[in-house]
Protein backbone atom coordinates (compact mmCIF):
# COMPACT_ATOMS: atom_id res chain seq x y z
CA UNK A 1 0.00 0.00 0.00
CA UNK A 2 2.79 2.43 0.96
CA UNK A 3 4.50 1.72 -2.35
CA UNK A 4 1.22 2.24 -4.20
CA UNK A 5 0.69 5.63 -2.56
CA UNK A 6 4.18 6.92 -3.36
CA UNK A 7 4.19 5.44 -6.86
CA UNK A 8 0.82 6.91 -7.84
CA UNK A 9 1.58 10.31 -6.31
CA UNK A 10 4.91 10.39 -8.15
CA UNK A 11 3.24 9.52 -11.47
CA UNK A 12 0.50 12.08 -10.87
CA UNK A 13 2.84 14.94 -9.97
CA UNK A 14 5.16 14.06 -12.87
CA UNK A 15 2.27 14.17 -15.35
CA UNK A 16 1.00 17.48 -13.97
CA UNK A 17 4.47 18.98 -14.31
CA UNK A 18 4.64 17.52 -17.83
CA UNK A 19 1.37 19.31 -18.59
CA UNK A 20 2.85 22.61 -17.41
CA UNK A 21 5.92 22.09 -19.59
CA UNK A 22 3.77 21.01 -22.56
CA UNK A 23 1.62 24.13 -22.15
CA UNK A 24 4.70 26.35 -22.25
CA UNK A 25 5.86 24.54 -25.38
CA UNK A 26 2.44 24.97 -27.01
CA UNK A 27 2.72 28.71 -26.38
CA UNK A 28 6.26 29.04 -27.74
CA UNK A 29 7.19 26.31 -30.25
CA UNK A 30 6.38 26.71 -33.97
CA UNK A 31 3.64 29.28 -33.30
CA UNK A 32 2.03 30.31 -36.58
CA UNK A 33 -1.16 32.28 -37.42
CA UNK A 34 -3.11 29.21 -38.59
CA UNK A 35 -5.98 29.70 -36.15
CA UNK A 36 -9.26 31.47 -36.73
CA UNK A 37 -8.83 35.13 -37.70
CA UNK A 38 -5.07 34.58 -37.86
CA UNK A 39 -4.65 33.64 -34.20
CA UNK A 40 -1.41 31.88 -33.30
CA UNK A 41 -1.25 28.13 -32.69
CA UNK A 42 1.77 26.26 -31.33
CA UNK A 43 3.20 23.18 -33.05
CA UNK A 44 1.50 24.65 -36.11
CA UNK A 45 3.08 22.35 -38.70
CA UNK A 46 1.91 19.13 -37.05
CA UNK A 47 -1.44 20.53 -35.91
CA UNK A 48 -2.24 21.95 -39.33
CA UNK A 49 -1.25 18.76 -41.17
CA UNK A 50 -3.47 16.56 -38.98
CA UNK A 51 -6.41 18.96 -39.18
CA UNK A 52 -6.21 19.02 -42.98
CA UNK A 53 -6.14 15.20 -42.92
CA UNK A 54 -9.20 14.77 -40.68
CA UNK A 55 -11.23 17.79 -41.78
CA UNK A 56 -14.30 18.51 -39.64
CA UNK A 57 -17.28 16.35 -38.78
CA UNK A 58 -20.03 18.21 -36.92
CA UNK A 59 -22.12 15.06 -36.42
CA UNK A 60 -19.28 13.42 -34.51
CA UNK A 61 -18.70 16.67 -32.65
CA UNK A 62 -22.33 16.80 -31.53
CA UNK A 63 -22.33 13.13 -30.50
CA UNK A 64 -19.21 13.54 -28.37
CA UNK A 65 -20.53 16.83 -27.01
CA UNK A 66 -23.71 15.21 -25.69
CA UNK A 67 -21.79 12.13 -24.56
CA UNK A 68 -19.73 14.49 -22.44
CA UNK A 69 -22.67 14.45 -20.03
CA UNK A 70 -21.83 10.84 -19.08
CA UNK A 71 -18.91 11.73 -16.77
CA UNK A 72 -21.13 14.36 -15.14
CA UNK A 73 -23.70 11.65 -14.37
CA UNK A 74 -20.87 9.59 -12.86
CA UNK A 75 -19.96 12.55 -10.63
CA UNK A 76 -23.58 12.92 -9.48
CA UNK A 77 -23.85 9.18 -8.86
CA UNK A 78 -20.87 9.16 -6.49
CA UNK A 79 -22.12 12.37 -4.87
CA UNK A 80 -25.29 10.41 -4.16
CA UNK A 81 -23.25 7.59 -2.61
CA UNK A 82 -21.46 10.07 -0.36
CA UNK A 83 -24.74 11.73 0.66
CA UNK A 84 -26.33 8.36 1.43
CA UNK A 85 -23.38 7.38 3.64
CA UNK A 86 -23.52 10.75 5.41
CA UNK A 87 -27.24 10.42 6.14
CA UNK A 88 -26.92 6.80 7.26
CA UNK A 89 -23.80 7.27 9.43
CA UNK A 90 -24.67 10.81 10.61
CA UNK A 91 -21.03 11.87 10.62
CA UNK A 92 -19.00 13.34 7.78
CA UNK A 93 -15.83 11.64 9.00
CA UNK A 94 -17.52 8.25 8.87
CA UNK A 95 -18.07 8.57 5.13
CA UNK A 96 -15.59 6.34 3.25
CA UNK A 97 -12.29 8.21 2.89
CA UNK A 98 -12.04 7.43 -0.82
CA UNK A 99 -15.51 8.90 -1.39
CA UNK A 100 -14.66 12.09 0.51
CA UNK A 101 -11.43 12.49 -1.45
CA UNK A 102 -13.34 11.72 -4.64
CA UNK A 103 -15.72 14.60 -3.90
CA UNK A 104 -12.80 17.00 -3.46
CA UNK A 105 -11.21 15.58 -6.61
CA UNK A 106 -14.36 16.13 -8.70
CA UNK A 107 -14.57 19.72 -7.49
CA UNK A 108 -10.96 20.28 -8.60
CA UNK A 109 -11.62 18.66 -11.99
CA UNK A 110 -14.74 20.73 -12.67
CA UNK A 111 -12.92 23.87 -11.50
CA UNK A 112 -10.07 23.10 -13.93
CA UNK A 113 -12.66 22.50 -16.66
CA UNK A 114 -14.23 25.93 -16.08
CA UNK A 115 -10.92 27.77 -15.70
CA UNK A 116 -9.47 26.43 -18.95
CA UNK A 117 -12.68 27.41 -20.74
CA UNK A 118 -11.75 31.03 -19.99
CA UNK A 119 -8.04 30.91 -20.88
CA UNK A 120 -7.44 31.57 -24.61
CA UNK A 121 -4.14 29.76 -25.13
CA UNK A 122 -5.44 28.97 -28.59
CA UNK A 123 -8.80 28.67 -30.35
CA UNK A 124 -10.60 25.80 -32.04
CA UNK A 125 -9.72 25.16 -35.72
CA UNK A 126 -13.32 25.94 -36.75
CA UNK A 127 -16.15 28.24 -35.69
CA UNK A 128 -18.77 26.72 -33.36
CA UNK A 129 -22.18 28.27 -33.96
CA UNK A 130 -20.44 31.23 -35.55
CA UNK A 131 -18.23 31.88 -32.53
CA UNK A 132 -14.56 31.43 -31.70
CA UNK A 133 -14.10 29.12 -28.73
CA UNK A 134 -11.00 28.43 -26.66
CA UNK A 135 -9.47 25.09 -27.48
CA UNK A 136 -6.62 24.24 -25.09
CA UNK A 137 -6.80 21.82 -23.45
CA UNK A 138 -9.82 19.89 -24.73
CA UNK A 139 -12.27 20.38 -21.85
CA UNK A 140 -14.42 17.41 -22.84
CA UNK A 141 -11.36 15.15 -22.97
CA UNK A 142 -10.25 16.54 -19.61
CA UNK A 143 -13.61 15.69 -18.05
CA UNK A 144 -13.81 12.21 -19.56
CA UNK A 145 -10.25 11.11 -18.75
CA UNK A 146 -10.40 12.55 -15.24
CA UNK A 147 -13.73 10.98 -14.27
CA UNK A 148 -14.05 7.65 -16.09
CA UNK A 149 -10.90 6.11 -14.51
CA UNK A 150 -12.41 6.83 -11.07
CA UNK A 151 -15.43 4.72 -12.05
CA UNK A 152 -13.10 1.81 -12.77
CA UNK A 153 -11.17 2.44 -9.55
CA UNK A 154 -14.34 2.50 -7.43
CA UNK A 155 -15.64 -0.60 -9.21
CA UNK A 156 -12.88 -2.60 -7.49
CA UNK A 157 -15.18 -2.64 -4.45
CA UNK A 158 -17.67 -4.81 -6.35
CA UNK A 159 -17.36 -8.49 -5.45
CA UNK A 160 -18.59 -9.79 -8.80
CA UNK A 161 -15.55 -10.10 -11.09
CA UNK A 162 -17.65 -10.11 -14.27
CA UNK A 163 -19.36 -6.83 -13.37
CA UNK A 164 -15.97 -5.26 -12.61
CA UNK A 165 -14.66 -6.43 -15.98
CA UNK A 166 -17.69 -5.06 -17.86
CA UNK A 167 -17.36 -1.67 -16.15
CA UNK A 168 -13.66 -1.52 -16.96
CA UNK A 169 -14.16 -2.45 -20.63
CA UNK A 170 -17.03 0.01 -21.11
CA UNK A 171 -15.09 2.76 -19.36
CA UNK A 172 -12.02 2.24 -21.55
CA UNK A 173 -14.01 1.97 -24.79
CA UNK A 174 -16.02 5.08 -23.98
CA UNK A 175 -12.88 7.05 -23.12
CA UNK A 176 -11.08 6.00 -26.31
CA UNK A 177 -14.15 6.85 -28.41
CA UNK A 178 -14.45 10.29 -26.82
CA UNK A 179 -10.78 11.19 -27.20
CA UNK A 180 -10.55 10.00 -30.80
CA UNK A 181 -13.96 11.50 -31.57
CA UNK A 182 -12.92 14.95 -30.39
CA UNK A 183 -9.75 14.76 -32.48
CA UNK A 184 -11.26 13.29 -35.65
CA UNK A 185 -14.25 15.64 -35.55
CA UNK A 186 -11.78 18.45 -36.25
CA UNK A 187 -12.83 20.72 -33.37
CA UNK A 188 -9.48 20.45 -31.60
CA UNK A 189 -5.81 20.59 -32.45
CA UNK A 190 -3.69 17.54 -31.64
CA UNK A 191 -1.81 19.59 -29.03
CA UNK A 192 -5.13 20.25 -27.24
CA UNK A 193 -5.76 16.52 -26.86
CA UNK A 194 -2.21 15.80 -25.67
CA UNK A 195 -2.52 18.53 -23.05
CA UNK A 196 -5.79 17.08 -21.79
CA UNK A 197 -4.37 13.57 -21.55
CA UNK A 198 -1.44 14.81 -19.46
CA UNK A 199 -3.47 16.89 -16.99
CA UNK A 200 -6.29 14.33 -16.74
CA UNK A 201 -4.12 11.35 -15.86
CA UNK A 202 -1.96 13.59 -13.68
CA UNK A 203 -5.02 14.52 -11.62
CA UNK A 204 -6.31 10.94 -11.52
CA UNK A 205 -3.04 9.39 -10.32
CA UNK A 206 -2.74 12.13 -7.70
CA UNK A 207 -6.25 11.24 -6.50
CA UNK A 208 -5.45 7.54 -6.49
CA UNK A 209 -2.19 8.08 -4.60
CA UNK A 210 -3.99 10.29 -2.07
CA UNK A 211 -6.55 7.56 -1.40
CA UNK A 212 -3.81 4.98 -0.81
CA UNK A 213 -1.99 7.43 1.48
CA UNK A 214 -5.11 8.01 3.62
CA UNK A 215 -5.79 4.27 3.79
CA UNK A 216 -2.21 3.73 4.97
CA UNK A 217 -2.58 6.47 7.59
CA UNK A 218 -5.80 5.00 8.95
CA UNK A 219 -4.28 1.53 9.02
CA UNK A 220 -1.27 2.79 10.98
CA UNK A 221 -3.53 4.61 13.44
CA UNK A 222 -5.46 1.41 14.14
CA UNK A 223 -2.22 -0.45 14.77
Amino acid sequence: MKTNAKKNLFIGITLILSFVIWTILVMTVDVQPIGLKGTGVGFATVNSALHKLTGSNMLLYNITDWAGLVPLFVCFAFAGVGLWQLIKRKNLFKVDADILILGIYYILVITAYLVFEMIPINYRPIFINGSMEVSYPSSTTLLVLSVMPTLDFQAEKIDNKNIRRVIKILSVLFSVFMVMGRLISGVHWLSDIIGSVLISFGLFYTYKGSVFAVWNLRKNCRN
